[in-house]
């Protein structure tokens, strides 16, 4: 499995743009760059030795010792509340740092035998259509991936940010976008596109997840299985993914919701088939609105309620429009980048080479603040003035044993064609099945199947 997921990180987040650019009024002002890391290494130069060069801030890496991650975040905002990233959050996130997917990383971005760079004269523009600038992964993009590729490749590579309301998506076309070309690259929330390619949502069967290890390792286990999706439907390769931490899944409110009468007929925004299922399950009314909609949905009373990760809420100041934060669902999600194949084919080898090198070094950074992120999704929201309501036993109980169970698995089996479908009996089964302790196995009942927990 290691080999095929370092196969899978081959391609980059970058692209040509073919659709015009409009003004974001929700967009961030561009994150100031932090220092680039250094980037020429002697050859021989151990990853201990790497280590040691680059501990105390952004570039920094893990091969033993948590103390050497401590230091700056790239952008103030990806850090605590003094932008620092603290020893006690790394080491209570130790699992993030010690597995397979974060050695395949330290493998890919060839640390201590960085690819040369021989082109010269290339003049490369691309632009890379991230959800939201004000979401942390894309403030992490602009903030540490560009300033290190434009001085890996001497100016060479000139990448940009663009964002899905600049761009006037939705999200919900980024695959056929991609894959016809009109978007040269993207990310790809496979929540988005779950109407049309329902597969990809075994990601994000929300209210499965017991903790966010479990859903991390879900997530990593399951990347070639997606990856396929995504490469047989557009051509497309994902070269890298965004990590998001902080994301527990919440209901932003103007009222608290501690029994399950207080969910019923709330108008509450969802941004995926499954988590629409989840909301249902609550007995509240899903309804589907973008992202960069929900501030004025929620301020005008057309919503009750907004779900989403509690940084990305707190990227959209919904704690201006609300007062509650109810929650939540266990979350550590992830998105892909993906680039077009015509695209990428016209870059010179050694570029593409250097893009893929930085994009696993952008991964190892993501993992190096993930820790303080998965704390400040929460407090910086109650900071901001929230009240936050955390779910009472019996909410977490109809939230796994029903509204998971009975509404979200058993939909999405449905909209992938059934138990027999490589997804169930492939992904869900084998890889997902014994970390949540389920199974979906086919019978003689009106739907043909059910969700059984193991033993």
């Amino acid at each position: 499995m290691l080999g095929f997921r370092l196969t899978a990180m081959l391609l980059v987040v970058v692209s040509i743009m073919l659709v015009g650019c409009g003004s974001d009024p929700t967009a961030a002002p561009a994150a100031p760059a932090a220092p680039a890391a250094k980037t020429s290494q002697p050859t021989g130069q151990t990853l201990e030795q790497y280590a040691a060069e680059h501990a105390g801030g952004p570039g920094a890496i893990y091969v033993g010792d948590t103390s050497q991650l401590v230091g700056d975040a790239p952008h103030g905002d990806l850090g605590g509340f003094d932008g620092e990233v603290p020893l006690d959050a790394i080491d209570e996130h130790l699992w993030i740092l010690e597995n397979d997917y974060y050695r395949s990383l330290l493998e890919t971005a060839k640390l201590t035998n960085p690819t040369k760079l021989v082109s010269t004269g290339e003049k490369h523009e691309f632009q890379h259509a991230c959800i939201n600038r004000t979401l942390l992964w894309c403030k992490l993009i602009e903030a540490y991936l560009i300033p290190n590729l434009t001085e890996r490749t001497n100016g060479q590579i000139q990448l940009s940010v663009s964002s899905f309301p600049e761009l006037g998506l939705a999200g919900t076309d980024t695959m056929t976008l991609v894959r016809d070309g009109t978007l040269g690259a993207s990310e790809i929330y496979g929540g988005y596109i779950g109407g049309e390619y329902p597969a990809v949502e075994v990601q994000y069967l929300w209210g499965l997840w017991p903790s966010h290890e479990d859903h991390y390792t879900v997530l990593w286990n399951i990347f070639p299985d997606i990856e396929k999706i995504i490469k047989d439907a557009t051509g497309a390769v994902v070269w890298s993914h965004n990590w998001i931490p902080g994301d527990d899944q919440m209901f932003f409110s103007k009222k608290a919701l501690r029994t399950l009468d207080d969910f019923k007929g709330l108008k509450t925004r969802s941004h995926s088939a499954a988590l629409s299922d989840w909301i249902e399950g609550m007995g509240a009314d899903a309804q589907f609105v973008a992202f960069a909609e929900v501030y004025a949905a929620l301020e005008r009373g057309i919503l009750d309620a907004g779900v989403t990760g509690a940084s990305p809420g707190f990227a959209q100041r919904w704690f201006e429009v609300t007062e509650y934060m109810n929650g939540g669902l266990k979350s550590f999600n992830s998105t892909m980048n993906v680039i077009n194949d015509k695209v990428w084919a016209d870059i010179p080898d050694d570029l593409q080479q250097i893009l893929i090198e930085e994009g696993a070094k952008l991964e190892l950074e993501s993992h190096r603040i993930a820790g303080i992120q998965n704390r400040m999704g929460v407090a910086r929201n109650v900071d901001a003035g929230l009240k936050h309501v955390q779910f009472s036993d019996e909410l977490n109980e109809h939230s796994f044993n029903v509204a998971a169970i009975q509404h979200v698995v058993p939909s999405w089996v449905k909209r992938v064609g059934g138990p027999d479908h490589p997804a169930v009996t492939e992904t869900f089964n084998k890889k997902i099945g014994p970390i949540v302790g389920l199974e979906i196995v086919a019978d003689d009942s009106e739907q043909g199947f059910a969700v059984r927990k193991l033993k």
